[in-house]
């Protein structure tokens, strides 16, 4: 009896120490992960306040998106800006150009599309006590439309923004492609097209193509600079900054960031 209390007794102890040393190794494999998320989300911002120095120094108006990489501390990232009328204004977008939007983007029936288009331009107008439109703050805010969940809004939110001072509409030279595939009716290859012309610096690009009311050939101070930060196991790390150059920072910066986000993207394998 001693012997199989004994056993008994060493048995428990196992599955103790199996326990907490399983539990000590995920915790940590966590806090692995919480430090590479820091670092990365620090390599994104220096990325980022070095492409706003080089913006500063040039002294020009950003027509249309760019791309570079930039080298910090044995780090190489890629950086976009991108102003910010090259994506859709769900504070200004004309009905017809938000109805494109949920239809191709949003892959809904052209019907409910317009409906949904309609309902998203009466939510924005609707007046405080003030007699002031609401207007919607942020773009997470286009989720408080009834018929926008979140797969809807998930496929839309990389093509939209909620720009108080913008027009309504796009600057295809800023565009992605998939906010150009809205343009475009849903022609994916006329995007493509125009995107790679763009990127070789062509001038004098065919957006004919494009539905003409909802184009927007101006320049604007209000940028959307991304950074993508490699990370171990394949992943990036996209570090988003939106920029007013119209404003100073409080500490004395020549630009102001009134939004910030960061997530994780996984990298698209292609298949061999």
């Amino acid at each position: 009896m001693a012997l199989l209390a004994v056993l008994w007794m060493v048995a428990a102890l196992t599955i103790i120490v199996s326990g907490l040393t399983r539990s000590i190794r995920e915790e940590a494999r966590v806090m692995s992960l919480s430090r590479q998320n820091v670092q990365a989300q620090a390599l994104g911002d220096a990325a980022i306040q070095l492409a706003l120095q080089a913006l500063v120094a040039s002294n020009t108006p950003l027509a249309r998106t760019r791309q570079a990489q930039i080298d910090y501390r044995g780090v190489t990232m890629q950086v976009q800006a991108m102003p910010l009328n090259g994506l859709i204004d769900i504070n200004g977008a004309p009905v017809a150009l938000l109805a494109k939007l949920f239809s191709v983007a949003g892959e809904m029936p052209a019907e409910a599309a317009q409906g949904l288009a309609q309902a998203t331009v009466e939510m924005r107008e609707r007046r405080d006590p003030r007699g002031v439109p609401q207007r919607f703050e942020s773009e997470e805010d286009l989720l408080k439309v009834p018929g926008v969940d979140y797969t809807l809004y998930a496929r839309l939110s990389p093509l939209i923004t909620a720009d108080l001072r913008g027009r309504g509409l796009v600057n295809p030279m800023a565009a992605p492609m998939e906010v150009l595939t809205v343009l475009a009716g849903g022609n994916a290859a006329v995007a493509m097209r125009i995107v790679a012309d763009r990127d070789a610096g062509a001038e004098g690009i065919d957006t004919t193509a494009l539905e003409a009311a909802f184009l927007d050939n101006s320049t604007v101070r209000r940028l959307r600079i991304q950074a993508r930060v490699p990370m171990p196991d394949g992943v990036w790390l996209r570090v988003s900054r939106s920029i007013d150059f119209n404003a100073r920072s409080k500490g004395g910066l020549p630009w102001q960031t009134f939004r910030a986000s960061s997530g994780v993207e996984p990298v698209i394998r292609k298949n061999s």
